[in-house]
């Protein structure tokens, strides 16, 4: 049994990590937005227990509280799972892209016929641009210019064209399109093949307006508002709840709480939008480069119609 575990422990494909690691890992964390939230609350705290302890009755008895503590709690679950919502269905709109240009780039290199050299580097110009739109795609979420990534993907003609083109992505998209229905027209791709592709191009459309749904429909504004709102009120109001009982230890206390639920709601905030390049967003720049990496892969094969029977 000793053994088993220690096999499990050691797999090559989970690498330990000392559960230490997390604990005390600044990057990726929220404590950076919200430690000067959390100090002003440590501070105001500390001068309610400084004008308390001049004889100034500021205790106020915690069954009166203001912002009952099961209500924040509902509040702040509620944000967060809303916001974790949005990030995994950007995860999952991500991995159907992913897959799609897998299978369109596969089927691509596999059925369309190459009757000159010139057949064969163009079929490769299109690979490209199955990657060049999932580039383009993740550059349009982070409302960024085009850049030298997406540069190597393409000609310089249709660099040029895309820069003066709101949504990048969609033009790609209409030139795998038509480079398959010129493919269809001379003969190299049946019907049912082409019907088959043109709809992973679809879905490939598809995602980009899935991602651009969670993108363009945030948390609204007055659910936002009043959240923040709630904390403000729960946080400052509770040295006066404690400062009776808790005396100098009422800073200390104050500060955990605000911890807690600063940092649930800035989770929040930093998950609900899981396009950007912040450390808890999605690894769009690794995906890409997946992408990449698997398409040069595949233009490394030959086609069917080059490889011998024989082997």
């Amino acid at each position: 049994m000793s053994k088993f575990l220690g096999v499990f422990r050691h797999h090559p494909s989970r690498p330990p990590r000392i559960w230490t690691d997390v604990l005390l890992r600044w990057q990726g964390s929220v404590i950076p937005a919200i430690a000067p939230r959390v100090l002003v609350c440590m501070a105001f705290s500390l001068g309610v227990t400084l004008v308390d302890g001049w004889g100034y009755e500021f205790s106020i008895p915690l069954q009166e509280s203001i912002v009952p503590s099961i209500v924040l709690g509902l509040l702040l679950v509620f944000r967060t799972n809303t916001a974790y919502e949005r990030f995994w269905e950007g995860r999952k709109a991500w991995g159907t892209l992913v897959n799609t240009i897998r299978n369109l780039s596969r089927t691509i290199w596999v059925s369309v016929a190459e009757p000159t050299p010139q057949a064969h580097q163009d079929k490769i110009k299109i690979l490209h641009l199955l990657v060049a739109f999932a580039v383009a795609t993740k550059l349009h979420l982070r409302s960024e210019p085009l850049n030298e990534e997406i540069w190597a993907l393409l000609p310089e003609s249709g660099y040029r064209k895309l820069e003066d083109l709101h949504n990048p992505p969609l033009e790609i998209a209409f030139w795998i399109s038509n480079y398959l229905q010129q493919e269809y027209d001379q003969n190299h791709i049946n019907p049912y093949q082409l019907t088959a592709m043109l709809r992973l191009v679809d879905t490939m459309v598809d995602v980009l307006g899935s991602c651009e749904r969670i993108l363009k429909t945030p948390i609204p504004l007055a659910y936002a508002i009043h959240l923040r709102q709630l904390i403000f009120l729960y946080c400052f109001i509770t040295p006066f709840q404690m400062v009776n009982t808790l005396h100098w230890a009422t800073a200390f206390v104050v500060g955990i709480i605000a911890f807690t639920v600063f940092g649930i709601e800035e989770i929040g905030v930093e998950i609900e939008n899981p396009f950007g390049h912040d450390a808890n967003d999605l690894p769009l720049d690794q995906i890409c480069q997946t992408m990449q990496a698997n398409l040069e892969d595949l233009i490394q094969l030959p086609p069917w119609h080059q490889v011998s029977h024989g082997d």
